[in-house]
């Protein structure tokens, strides 16, 4: 179920108002840590245990993810979010699923990379749970989603290696020194 707008009626208007989504809190954060401006105030919108994941990472808790965001700006020279739409769906009472279809842009050794990507956010009562980054739109290679389990068994080891790796270089979530 998906909401965008509803009804709203007072005795001095009748009019269709937009509602405040959870996407609105959220979505600052996220252009922040894609665009390589991250601080540690964006990383509150994460429960302590949530998790991210793309095809190079998966991080589990706030410590990993803060390492796995940190590290675009040591990597890319420059890293954004080009074009993006937003939809909200409902779940229950306090649960929502965020898409953000986009465009994400990296510029690495002086070439673009261009990448059209789907970000899945899962939200319990206003916090991220689970953060995915499809890139194609494709679901993340796993045991359960490959063709092969074992192959995709590996793909699940070798992201949680590139993150663990990350997080001791990045000093282990640690929120960089004001400059």
């Amino acid at each position: 179920m998906s909401l965008k707008i509803m009804a709203c009626c007072t005795t001095e208007s009748c009019a269709f108002r937009a509602r405040k989504l959870v996407s609105d809190d959220i979505l600052p954060h996220i252009l922040n840590l894609y665009g390589s401006r991250a601080i540690p105030r964006d990383f509150e919108i994460y429960a302590p245990n949530a998790s991210f994941e793309d095809p190079l990472m998966c991080a589990h808790g706030v410590k990993q993810i803060k390492s796995a965001f940190y590290s675009l700006p040591k990597v890319f020279r420059k890293s954004s979010i080009t074009e993006y739409s937003v939809k909200e769906n409902v779940i229950s009472s306090g649960k929502q699923e965020i898409l953000v279809d986009n465009k994400q842009q990296y510029i690495f050794l002086g070439r673009s990379i261009n990448i059209v990507s789907l970000i899945k956010l899962y939200v319990e009562d206003g916090k991220v749970l689970r953060h995915e980054d499809w890139w194609d739109k494709k679901p993340i290679s796993n045991r359960h989603t490959s063709t092969c389990p074992l192959f995709g068994r590996f793909k699940e080891l070798s992201r949680r290696g590139s993150m663990l790796a990350t997080h001791a270089m990045m000093r282990f979530g640690k929120d960089p020194r004001p400059k």
